[in-house]
């Protein structure tokens, strides 16, 4: 069961987040909410064997993918790269 929350954000973080979220392809700021939150409890599992070249070039795999509209979110990601 789904848990609602009620987020606060300065109008100039709600500004960015709304254009951010537009430019990458979310469907609406919760979208992008949902995934920034699941990247930040995640990243404690991160996996610090990659080097800073190989994380930057898997970086701009992910941002060219989103880009042509192969990928718009985390779960399609791990599915692509199972």
């Amino acid at each position: 069961m789904k848990k609602q929350i009620n987020l606060r954000l300065p109008s100039e973080l709600r500004e960015a987040a709304k254009k951010y979220a537009r430019s990458h392809r979310y469907k609406n700021l919760q979208e992008l909410a949902m995934e920034a939150i699941r990247e930040k409890i995640i990243e404690k599992n991160y996996d610090e064997s990659f080097t800073p070249k190989e994380i930057e070039l898997i970086d701009k795999i992910i941002e060219f993918s989103i880009l042509k509209k192969k990928l718009r979110t985390e779960r399609e990601l791990m599915k692509a790269l199972k």
